[in-house]
């Protein structure tokens, strides 16, 4: 009797499982969603990267905890429109002929080919707010919602705005004073809907980029008193040949009655405020970074949620006499990048492999179960995800303007200018790059292997630049 019993029970489950409808799998749980979070003009000034001791940056601390951080990540443009545009639709500067901020990259690269068409075509809602390609060139058909940015009321507190194109100051306003504070917003509201499919929220911070007006309470994190500049030689361009310094807008490089950045800056002894204020822009962003992040650990999303955040270039506050981005050198071209993939990256890694940000996007296709384009020129790191030890060959390359290149390998940076002038640095010994090694005929050898990594193809400047030259200059200076 104790045998039927138990066969009828069993008989009685097998039947459950077949009549009892199973929940099937949604969509959204089948394919992992995406938070894909852009910083503009953030350098690797980043507390866990070490660069920079005094920065205060506890939330992008806080997601490096949660998967990989990539410690040498290279931008494919030290710009902001060829960079966006680079990583964006995975076609590099030197293919496509878009090299700076003035060229609109729609007509030269089709909307398939972009990496949220590619997901979009693939079953992904796509959600956006804020800066994820460059402002005057946004191509927001690509996206099933585009948020609009607002921001409070908010004064400037000092007098003036700033040292020539180095904008900044202290505001009597909340954190909803900058515009920022709104992106957020949009990020934690599509994170605690339901999303019926899989998305695709990009998440594109202004700041650090200029002006450098946040609000006050940020500034006083960082006393003047207790701002360190920057490592600097005074005689640092003594051995950077005239394209390299033409590049970095030194003294008399562009016209002789027209002072540099750095000349200006000088002049005005204002070095320390302007360091404070890129600071405070930072911490003021990370503030923002936190929200989402917080509204992500409370959403259901969270198991499946592949997070990738990034710089889109570099940026320099008076080493090597230079400010901004607009050069080739490390500081201009190094930018943080942290994965967390569930189930992939571990928790609080750190790799010292070179990548550069081609690799973002076919690293995403490979990620979500997706073939990677034909015409995405950028490597998969999903290896490295997986084992951030493991023997890598990939080099940071970087492309500014026509037929000037960066190479950036764990031992060199070697760069090439269109004229063949040229600068080559040790790494390990030389992390400031202040004594350049390419007219040293010994590293012959050395720039010849590095020269391989340069593109094999340089595209003319894509047409659809703009006519308005008023406009072109203020991109350049402060885009």
């Amino acid at each position: 009797m104790k045998i039927i019993r138990l066969f009828s029970a069993l008989l009685v489950g097998i039947a459950a499982v077949f009549i009892t409808p199973q929940p099937s799998l949604s969509i959204a749980q089948r394919k992992p969603n995406i938070l894909f979070i852009a910083v503009d003009d953030l350098n690797h000034w980043v507390k866990h990267l070490g660069r920079n001791q005094q920065v205060i940056t506890p939330n992008i601390d806080r997601l490096a905890k949660m998967g990989l951080t990539f410690s040498n990540a290279y931008c494919a443009a030290p710009v902001c429109n060829p960079s966006r545009a680079a990583l964006m639709t995975g076609m590099r500067p030197s293919t496509t002929g878009v090299y700076d901020n003035s060229i609109d990259w729609r007509p030269a690269i089709a909307q398939e080919k972009t990496l949220v068409t590619h997901l979009r075509s693939n079953g992904y809602g796509t959600f956006a707010a804020g800066k994820i390609y460059h402002e005057a060139f946004a191509r927001k058909e690509e996206w099933d919602e585009y948020d609009k940015e607002r921001a409070a009321p908010c004064k400037r507190l000092n007098p003036d705005d700033g040292v020539g194109a180095i904008k900044f100051s202290p505001m009597d306003c909340g954190d909803d004073g900058v515009s920022d504070y709104s992106i957020a917003s949009y990020g934690v509201t599509q994170l605690a809907r339901k999303h019926d499919k899989p998305f695709f929220l990009s998440i594109g911070f202004h700041k650090p980029h200029l002006p450098w007006n946040v609000p006050k309470k940020y500034f006083d994190l960082y006393p003047l008193d207790k701002i360190q500049l920057p490592p600097y030689q005074e005689d640092d361009l003594k051995d950077i040949p005239p394209a390299g310094v033409k590049m970095a807008r030194a003294p008399g490089s562009n016209s002789p009655d027209k002072p540099s950045d750095h000349e200006l800056m000088l002049q005005s002894g204002r070095w320390k405020e302007a360091v404070q204020a890129y600071l405070a822009a930072i911490t003021y962003m990370d503030g923002q970074l936190g929200r989402v992040l917080d509204a992500l650990e409370k959403s259901a999303y969270q198991e499946n949620t592949i997070i990738v955040f990034w710089g889109d270039h570099g940026w320099s506050l008076g080493e090597k006499h230079h400010w901004r981005k607009f050069a080739l050198w490390e500081e201009p071209t190094r930018a943080p990048l942290i994965w967390v993939a569930p189930g992939i990256t571990k928790a609080n890694t750190k790799t010292a492999r070179i990548v550069d940000f081609m690799s973002i996007y076919p690293t995403l296709s490979e990620l979500c179960g997706l073939p990677i384009p034909k015409h995405v020129e950028g490597k998969s790191i999903k290896p490295l995800l997986t084992n951030p030890t493991m023997k890598w060959g990939g080099v940071g390359q970087t492309t500014h303007g026509f037929k000037n290149h960066a190479v950036r390998t764990p031992l060199w940076r070697y760069i090439r200018y269109a004229n063949g002038d040229e600068e080559l640095y040790d790494e390990v010994k030389d992390p400031y790059e202040w004594t350049n090694l390419a007219k040293d005929k010994k590293y012959d050898s050395v720039k010849a292997e590095l020269a391989k990594h340069f593109p094999k193809t340089d595209a003319e400047p894509a047409e659809g630049r703009r006519n308005n030259a008023t406009r072109q200059n203020r991109n350049q200076e402060n885009e």
